[in-house]
């Protein structure tokens, strides 16, 4: 090779080496360019996305902002510098019905709130709002309006607030309206709440100060006199003052239990009747002071027993006969009836009304009846007197037992007052206390006299139950016409009233008896007490006495006992029963109060029981300890030094004798609560007795546990 060729070869190798480096270092600046290409792209489409993202989000804000605005409960409108409407919310469209808000855009202010306001207000309020743009400073009024134009104003705290730009130059204003009726009326309730409670503490104070008044002063009477017939007036006064304040008492504290939630049923299996007479024999004497007319109604569909509360159901209709008594005037009319309504399933629904022909109650005082702390009327109130709790308490009572309660009236014609139960149908039967053969009963003939056409329509009821022969007689001279009429065929049984217009039942029983009228039996009826006219009706030959209301088990052992069965004459009604005697029965009471001790003495001194007494729980668990078989029965009061009855019941109860888990425990306290009771038996006691002591509960306790069969502890 030449050595010219050798050296343009060399020129070549140089030449291509400097290309190949200029090469890579071109590759370099492409690959350079072609990042910052890819990264300006880049940059490019995420200026793009984030433009679309922050008008996504315009979008949403706006919608929610809109959303916010058409439903917020407020009214909001936005005005401009010069008082035009330049936006308003939905609410306001809808509550001041208006079509859209096309024809309230533009508007003044004052010509778009003349629709529901007047020009003076307009006036006010756009002064208010005048004031408030140039002080720079937000304002709030108070303002009753009616944008429906309904004729309802409603109660609205009104904001105005002026719009400021970033030169603090006012650009519109913002006015917002808050509805603020409810919270209005919810104050306006509770001052009125708390008004009614006051004045129902101002009306506990006289009633319980009124017959505290009566006791203190009677008691102090009492001791000065010298007369006995003085003496006995007074301990009557104060019997009186006492019961009427034990029930004042018991009202409150039925309350506290309903206001507290803490109002329970105790329900147990009884006789409808029986509960109806014991009822209403707690008003009869009631009812005798004030000549007025006294009627009981029982349907016969309704069962013979039910299951229920017994005590309550009877404090309710015990509560509606005393008001009916309270405010029916002298010689008017008071009904209780009883009916069944329907029956499903064995739910029996039982409607029960006190009527009466009383001053009546108008419709404002029927809407505050059932209210808590409330009385139909103050004036009523002190003329008459009440707790105004009774039917509050009856309301809850009629509630739990699955009805309702209400009233019926018109103010000058007497009342109504009507409630519903629902109940099941008891397990106890009528048991024959008449061995009357069907025959009897069908030669039976009965003669009823009575100026009520009530009471003759329930002799003729009675009638068609039974199946005998009944003639009425609306007075007594009616009544000797009908006899002389039946001589030949005389009745066997004269049902003879007391009070009657012309000839009264002791002068007719006297006519019978003696111008030989037949050999009838007379039976006198009467609302009053028996002993009243005792001894002139048995001269007049009177031969039994029946107190009103009636009730068809009375009239009927009455008859039994009238047509000469053994069995009949001792088919006695239990509500009648003699006290039994206990004589040889002995009796721990434990008892740190002496006058509640010498109380129970004196009560139960008349049985012939022994009493032996313990001044605190731990004197009575030493006297059980030591000589519990000679004890029947164990009378524990609650709260006592030292030991208290439940720690007492129970190291009794732990004691190694025999008797120790059989002998009857009766706590004997003013704990009368449904968890008080509880705690008694839960300590090992039988029963309870409320204090103060009530004679006939007392007598019944006893008679349970110290002449029945002997009961284990709960």
């Amino acid at each position: 090779m030449s050595e010219e060729t050798s050296v343009l070869n060399k020129d070549l190798e140089e030449e291509l080496l400097y290309l190949r480096k200029e090469n890579k270092k071109l590759a370099r600046q492409i690959t350079n360019l072609q990042g910052i290409l890819d990264r300006s792209k880049l940059m490019s489409m995420s200026r793009n996305n984030l433009s679309a993202m922050i008008a996504t989000e315009k979008i949403r804000q706006e919608k929610y902002m809109n959303l916010l605005l058409d439903n917020c409960p407020d009214i909001i409108i936005m005005l401009d510098n010069n008082n035009r409407v330049a936006y308003c919310t939905e609410n306001f469209l809808r509550e001041s019905r208006w079509i859209d808000a096309g024809t309230v855009k533009g508007r003044l202010f004052g010509e778009v709130f003349q629709k529901f306001a007047g020009q003076e207000w307009i006036d006010r309020v756009s002064g208010l709002f005048t004031q408030s743009t140039l002080d720079k400073k937000s304002i709030s009024i108070e303002e009753a309006l009616d944008f429906s134009q309904s004729d309802i104003r409603r109660n609205y705290i009104i904001n105005f607030t002026p719009m400021l730009g970033r030169d603090g130059q006012a650009e519109g204003s913002i006015i917002l309206f808050h509805d603020m009726t409810e919270l209005v009326r919810a104050k306006e309730e509770a001052e009125k709440a708390s008004l009614a409670k006051s004045n129902f503490l101002a009306t506990m104070s006289h009633e319980m100060r009124t017959p505290m008044n009566a006791v203190i002063g009677m008691t102090t009477i009492g001791k000065s006199a010298a007369d006995i017939d003085k003496k006995d007036y007074c301990l009557g006064k104060i019997s009186e003052a006492s019961t009427h304040l034990l029930g004042v008492i018991n009202d409150i504290l039925d309350m506290s239990k309903i206001e507290a939630n803490r109002f329970e049923l105790s329900f147990t299996d009884f006789e409808m009747e029986r509960m109806l007479m014991r009822t209403a024999n707690v008003i009869n004497f009631r009812v005798e002071e004030k000549e007025q007319n006294f009627a009981v109604k029982i349907d016969r569909e309704i069962p013979f027993s039910i299951v229920g509360d017994e005590q309550r159901l009877a404090q309710v209709i015990a509560n509606l006969l005393s008001n009916a008594v309270k405010f029916t005037p002298q010689r008017g009319s008071v009904t209780l009836s009883a009916h069944k309504e329907k029956e499903e399933n064995g739910e029996y629904s039982l409607r029960f009304e006190v009527s009466d022909t009383g001053i009546g109650i108008t419709p404002e005082q029927q809407d505050r009846l059932f209210q808590s702390f409330a009385q139909a009327d103050s004036g009523i109130a002190r003329k008459y007197g009440g707790t105004g709790l009774g039917l509050v308490i009856s309301k809850r009572i009629v509630e739990m037992m699955g009805g309702r309660i209400w009233v019926e009236s018109e103010f000058g014609r007497g009342s109504s007052f009507i409630f519903t139960i629902k109940a099941k149908r008891g397990a106890i039967e009528p048991h024959m206390r008449l061995p009357v053969s069907e025959e009897t009963w069908k030669k039976l003939r009965v003669l009823a006299v009575d100026d009520s056409r009530d009471v003759l329509e329930f002799f003729r009821s009675l009638a068609g139950q039974k199946g005998f022969h009944c003639d009425t007689a609306a007075d007594g001279m009616e009544a000797l016409r009908v006899i002389e009429a039946n001589k030949h065929d005389p009745y066997n049984i004269i049902f003879v009233d007391w009070k009657m217009p012309d000839l009264n039942g002791v002068e007719l029983t006297d006519r019978i008896k003696h111008a030989e009228m037949g050999d009838s039996v007379v039976i006198m009826i009467s609302a009053h007490d028996w002993s009243v006219v005792e001894a002139e009706a048995k001269k007049a030959g009177v031969d039994a006495f029946i107190s009103k209301p009636l009730f068809s088990s009375v009239i009927f052992e009455q008859i039994g006992r009238c047509l000469g069965s053994a069995r009949a004459d001792a088919a006695v009604d239990k509500t009648h029963e003699a006290v039994g005697s206990f004589k040889g029965k002995r009796i721990l009471l434990a008892e740190d109060i002496e006058i509640n001790r010498e109380i129970a003495i004196s009560l139960l001194e008349h049985t012939g029981v022994s009493i032996d007494c313990a001044e605190n729980g731990l004197i009575a668990y030493e006297m059980a300890r030591k000589n519990l078989k000679s004890y029947d029965l164990i009378l524990m009061d609650i709260h006592m030094p030292e030991q208290d009855g439940y720690e007492t019941t129970r190291r009794i109860r732990a004691l190694k004798l025999p008797v120790a888990g059989k002998i009857p425990i009766i706590a004997m306290t003013a704990n009368v609560f449904r968890e008080d009771i509880e705690k008694c038996l839960a300590a090992g006691m039988n029963d309870h007795l409320g204090k103060p002591l009530d004679m006939d509960e007392v007598m019944s306790k006893l008679k349970t546990y110290l002449t029945g069969p002997e009961k284990l502890p709960h």
